[in-house]
């Protein structure tokens, strides 16, 4: 307890920008990063230094920069530029009453508490628009409830694209139904330039008096990728320049989607061309599927669809990094 280090992170940082309709590349992301990253630290500072009036500042606090008034943006050279915090008075606080804690901040991963609590981990971008959660009921598909929303606000959440979007992996690029500033907003983690992220993470750093749990996501990655994005990190100042590197298995199996009730009708009609259609729908003619007729069905009556793995063969699809359902019910919506 002689320095009384605490971490503090965020969740939900993909959750926040959707819902404001700013893409991860957009500039406007950096800015909205930066200030929030900003706020955290000196809410935290400020509550240390309030904390240290009462019980003292933490054992090794005399000699440190931080009794000298330097906080972790001084350290790295740089100046908050948003005006929205009085930072010399804080300081000359800190330098009297000195801070309960010697570090605060330090963003890690949140797998479990945002399952909990229903947000994207950490700060990271969406690694699928469709996933697999398991819990002690069984296994459930789960999509983006920001992309599912936009897409019935755009009249365009049908059967057709539904089935695309899990058939393509979760990846919304395929789908020419969807328009393009969706695409821009619901880019997957694999779709976005690593390059994006490291400064996102450089622009948060200053804030940052730890470090943080920076994934990076290649799934073709090799020497020459690895050795730039590691010193394009260093040359600008990151204490850890990769957490985990995430890629992709170079062989993914075949998927299609069968529309139940669409199979059965064609099968009472013996209609053969439509039961081939059906079975035949796979990725590959997904990517054309267009908005499509929204569903007709009457109120109480219930479809489903199911998404089918075959055989593996090369993917050249864009892929998630998730858990890939084999014979799950999905609910139609």
């Amino acid at each position: 307890m002689k320095h009384r280090p605490i971490g503090i992170g965020i969740q939900g940082l993909a959750d926040a920008l959707q819902m404001m309709k700013i893409s991860f590349e957009d500039p406007r992301a950096i800015v909205f990063n930066d200030l929030v990253f900003e706020t955290i630290y000196h809410a935290s500072m400020e509550t240390s230094m309030e904390i240290a009036k009462e019980d003292g500042p933490y054992e090794s606090f005399k000699g440190s920069p931080l009794s000298q008034g330097k906080f972790q943006f001084d350290l790295w050279d740089v100046k908050p530029t948003s005006g929205r915090y009085d930072w010399e008075k804080l300081r000359q606080d800190v330098i009297k009453h000195g801070a309960r804690n010697s570090l605060l901040l330090a963003p890690m991963p949140t797998a479990s508490t945002s399952q909990i609590l229903g947000n994207n981990e950490s700060f990271e971008p969406y690694t699928s628009n469709v996933y697999t959660r398991r819990v002690l009921a069984g296994e459930f598909v789960c999509m983006n409830p920001h992309l599912v929303n936009d897409l019935i606000e755009l009249g365009l959440w049908t059967s057709d694209v539904k089935n695309a979007l899990l058939a393509l992996n979760g990846s919304v690029q395929q789908i020419k139904a969807i328009p393009h500033h969706i695409k821009e907003l619901y880019k997957t983690v694999w779709e976005i330039p690593q390059k994006c992220l490291v400064n996102l993470a450089v622009a948060r750093g200053p804030y940052i008096c730890q470090s943080q749990s920076l994934n990076i996501y290649m799934p073709d990655a090799n020497f020459a990728k690895m050795t730039s994005m590691h010193f394009h990190g260093w040359k600008k100042g990151l204490k850890t320049g990769q957490y985990y590197l995430r890629t992709r298995p170079s062989r993914d199996a075949i998927k299609f989607t069968v529309n139940i009730e669409q199979l059965l009708s064609a099968t009472d009609a013996g209609n053969n061309e439509e039961i081939i259609k059906c079975l035949t729908l796979n990725s590959n003619n997904m990517k054309s599927i267009g908005a499509g007729a929204p569903s007709t069905d009457k109120e109480g009556e219930r479809r489903e669809s199911r998404i089918i793995s075959t055989s593996s063969v090369p993917d050249d699809d864009h892929g998630s990094g998730f858990h890939k359902p084999t014979s799950i019910p999905i609910p139609e919506v």
